[in-house]
């Protein structure tokens, strides 16, 4: 599968999403470069379109693009053979004599003596430069001052989230994927500012399936410094045992969060032995975090980190090449599939405890399975109507409880009888205050309504009472010994206070 970032990679500034103001600033860089010739350092956080935008920018003019990573050719010969004659030359290609736009990515990670001359390299070469020339860093101020002083500066901002999620929603249109805004929505807020990091995790997320729902978006938060995706293309594919150790201090994951990223998306590159012996390294520190765990000796999660990041690294045979589609580890959709369910069981719990006076967890695993029984598919419909009441239940709270459909009109008739037997019993406990002031004809009224809901309070009392017995009257029979019965009366006791 192609990535998405490359495939819909804006082909003109005009498709470029967020920082306008950049945006123009760089159309501007261009449209005057044959006045000033000084070369334009883009900086700002990953993911922010800072490449596409010089790409965009070469599309825009016809301009052919030389592009070169700083970062992996770090020394003066390298930078002078490499980038040398493409920055200087003009005449590159064919013996065509248009301009032609060098880029050179990763800028910053570049430093001076460490580099055996390449800071010096680079800005020789961007005072001597014949053709436009962008230079791309991520943090503006890890260049030396006197290549800054070279060039002039465009500041690239994390997109906002009303800008990126146009760019969500177009891509779902293209790909044929129906979508709920609210999914969307959370891609956008997680990814904060990151619009790489957010079209990552919409195909992520979308891999084969072709509807992608709020309950399915579940992701990590992403350092801004190093994207979760990255790292995991770096650890997996490519890093040394000490680049994979030290590129992992820059992602934003707790080593407990981190080894769940790379067991899921390991497998999808490793095979046969490498992969064994990768995992052999994920089992080493999962014990370390077994004992952080345990101990809660927070030192010994740099031992986790060792054998997840060095140790996974160390056991890969080769580079890897291509493109992979990492996704959030599988466990995390789970849990997002079941948090719902946990909500509302924890809201009945909630209301259970706080009305009847017990425990959440009492509530949670004494009441509950009763009341399900008991209101099973709203078969009793006074009882189900009577708990609703009581413990003022909505229609998905009910449905919960009762197992029945979630929108049906007999859960909805429920919750409505529900709202105005609260209603009723409300206006009930109130007249006793104003006892005084009423009149004698509203308390011959009144005496007529209480003697009327007392009748029908009996019957559903009696009927509460007679499925209770019948639930209880199994266990009755098996043991009626002392310690069974009172435990018989402890259950009794809490389905009085709903009853």
């Amino acid at each position: 599968m192609t990535d998405w970032t490359e495939k819909y990679r804006p082909s003109s500034l005009s498709e470029l999403r967020g920082n306008d103001k950049a945006r123009d600033k760089l159309r501007e860089w261009a449209d005057s470069w044959g006045d000033h010739h000084e070369a334009v350092i883009i900086h700002g956080p990953p993911g922010v379109g800072k490449t596409s935008a010089a790409h965009a920018l070469a599309a825009d003019r016809g301009w052919p693009t030389i592009e070169f990573n700083a970062s992996d050719s770090r020394t003066k010969d390298v930078i002078e053979r490499v980038a040398g004659e493409a920055a200087k030359s003009g005449t590159l290609t064919a013996g065509g004599g248009g301009r032609r736009l060098v880029v050179m990515d990763e800028a910053d990670n570049v430093h001076g003596n460490a580099d055996r001359g390449g800071t010096k390299a680079i800005t020789s070469l961007v005072k001597e430069a014949g053709q436009p020339m962008i230079l791309i860093a991520n943090d503006f101020y890890e260049m030396s001052n006197g290549l800054r002083n070279a060039c002039q500066e465009i500041e690239f901002r994390p997109v906002s989230k009303r800008s990126i999620l146009p760019v969500l929603r177009d891509l779902c249109r293209k790909e044929g994927i129906e979508f709920e805004s609210e999914a969307l929505e959370q891609i956008a807020e997680t990814n904060s500012g990151d619009l790489r990091g957010a079209i990552k995790d919409l195909q992520a997320l979308t891999e084969g399936d072709k509807r992608l729902e709020a309950e399915d978006v579940v992701t990590g938060e992403r350092d801004t410094t190093e994207g979760v995706f990255d790292y995991l293309d770096t650890v997996i594919k490519k890093a040394t045992p000490q680049e994979a150790l030290e590129t992992s201090y820059d992602v934003d994951e707790t080593p407990d969060d981190l080894i769940n990223w790379i067991e899921d998306n390991m497998p999808k590159d490793y095979h046969g032995q490498e992969l064994a012996d990768a995992y052999q390294f994920l089992a080493n520190a999962d014990r370390w975090l077994g004992r952080v765990r345990a101990t809660q000796n927070y030192s010994f999660w740099r031992y986790a980190g060792d054998n997840m990041t060095a140790g996974v690294a160390a056991a890969r045979q080769g580079e890897k090449g291509g493109w992979t589609r990492y996704g959030p580890p599988s466990y995390w959709s789970k849990l997002g599939r079941s948090r719902g369910t946990r909500d509302k069981r924890d809201y009945i719990a909630r209301k259970i405890a706080e009305t009847n006076g017990v425990s959440m967890s009492t509530a949670r695993r004494e009441i509950m399975p009763h009341l399900s029984v008991m209101t099973h598919h709203c078969k009793n419909r006074e009882l189900t109507v009577a708990m609703a009441a009581r413990y003022e239940l909505d229609e998905e709270h009910v449905s919960f409880v009762t197992g029945s459909g979630k929108n049906t009109n007999k859960v909805a008739g429920i919750v409505e009888d529900a709202e105005r037997l609260r209603e009723e019993q409300s206006v009930e406990g109130s007249q006793g205050a104003f006892e005084g002031e009423v009149s004698e004809e509203m308390d011959v009224a009144a005496d007529s309504d209480a003697d009327e809901d007392e009748s029908e309070s009996t019957t559903e009392n009696e009927t509460l009472d007679d499925l209770t017995e019948s639930d209880l009257a199994a266990e009755d029979d098996e043991d009626e010994s002392k310690s069974k019965s009172a435990a018989d009366d402890d259950e009794q006791a809490g389905l009085s206070d709903f009853m």
